[in-house]
């Protein structure tokens, strides 16, 4: 009976189990029947990426690629990471420096306590997508008027999530999740479910806003902050989410002949609502994932990632941990959005996301607000990327 029900759960891993995403995260006795949302292909035909060996030399502008920010990042990582193996030496040289750390210092600290592995695709090609990402400043209410009409949710109170790896060790981290209907767990509600609900979705609403367009963003980055009428910041940070797969409403523009490749950005994208108003809830539900919220510390300077810690502006990448621990420094060889400019530099793997799918594969966080959030939604960049592993150690897939 177990191995039955051990089939079972791997046929339903790759329909609805999320990987975890921890910006859109995914996470006994045996459970209920559960009937699944669809298949997420990019999760079910991931390949393991190579590792190659080489040294900082080989590295593009290495003695021109740390910037103060990846010193910051650093710092705040270690918060985290200085109880871990092979993380404890390198944590305490960190802090003994302190901070101020200039670039020849940092360039030494890097390769003594270091080694250099460039990550490429299971085809061997090193290049893959390079996109970005940033902190929505929404303005809003606490109370529902006319004008900020559109809620936004905690997380719901019936949704389960079901640890799979509870069950059947080899599925560590890969989670179910449903709500209960009789005696069955069934999966939750779509985001076309929860924008027509009615009775509304049994969840608390943290607050209210305007567009709704920019609310399906907010979901997509995985944070924001909400400036009340009097003037009060709520910083706002991932909860939890449905359940569903991550699905790109510009590859669905795209496919539909509607966009260009280089118009599927965040502008083209609101450009083409626009002028399709009547088509607003149509392409927002092409995406059926959708994420809840909670609410953060005031004093919170950056969003949280799925590290644990602050995000530095133009030093964290988001990454598949499939392929990268979190953590990890990066070293980025890409351009920037105008396509011209070299952006050659150190960062940290210190988040995750639902679209950040493959080896060479990297969302780069610009920061809060409309500037940085101009620089996210125009990057879609081809790019390279090292890995740096504590000495002593090499890379293990975790997939």
């Amino acid at each position: 009976m177990m191995k039955h029900f051990t089939l079972l759960l791997l046929l339903f891993v790759t329909g609805c189990a999320s990987l975890p995403q921890d910006k859109e995260p995914s996470q006994g006795t045996s459970p209920p029947p559960v009937t699944c949302p669809s298949p997420s292909p990019p999760i079910a035909g991931y390949q393991p990426p190579h590792f190659v060996k080489t040294d900082f030399a080989s590295l593009p502008d290495w003695h021109k690629g740390v910037h103060p920010e990846a010193w910051t990042a650093l710092l705040r990582q270690c918060t985290t990471l200085q109880n871990k193996p092979h993380w404890n030496k390198i944590c305490s040289a960190a802090k003994a420096l302190g901070e101020g750390v200039s670039a020849s210092a940092q360039l030494h600290f890097f390769e003594n306590h270091f080694d250099v592995w460039q990550i490429k695709n299971a085809d061997d090609t090193p290049n893959g997508l390079i996109t970005g990402y940033y902190e929505p400043v929404l303005k809003g209410s606490l109370t529902r008027t006319h004008y900020y009409n559109y809620p936004i949710y905690a997380e719901p109170k019936d949704l389960l999530t079901i640890d799979l790896g509870a069950i059947v060790p080899e599925l560590k981290g890969k989670r179910l999740r449903g709500r209960l209907q009789g005696q069955k767990v069934v999966p939750y509600l779509s985001r076309a479910d929860i924008d027509l609900a009615d009775p509304p979705l049994n969840a608390p609403v943290l607050a209210f806003v305007h567009d709704p367009v920019d609310l399906f963003f907010m979901q997509i980055q995985g944070s924001g902050q909400i400036i009340l009428d009097h003037g009060a910041h709520l910083h706002l940070g991932y909860a939890d989410q449905n359940g569903y797969p991550y699905r790109s409403i510009g590859r669905y523009l795209i496919d539909q002949k509607e966009l260009t490749l280089s118009h599927a950005s965040v502008n083209g994208i609101k450009k083409w609502l626009h002028k399709h108003p009547n088509q607003l809830h149509h392409l927002l539900n092409q995406n059926p994932s959708y994420v809840f919220f909670k609410i953060l510390p005031d004093n919170l300077v950056d969003p949280i990632g799925a590290l644990g810690v602050p995000l530095t502006p133009q030093a964290s990448l988001a990454v598949d941990t499939r392929a990268i621990p979190l953590g990890s420094p990066i070293y980025l060889n890409t351009t920037y959005p105008d396509r011209t400019r070299p952006l050659t530099k150190l960062m940290f793997a210190q988040d995750m996301g639902g679209a950040i799918r493959g080896a060479v594969r990297a969302d780069f966080y610009w920061g809060t607000g409309s500037n940085a959030g101009q620089e996210a939604g125009a990057m879609r960049q081809s790019g390279q990327m090292w890995v740096f592993y504590p000495k002593g150690s090499e890379p293990v897939l975790t997939h």
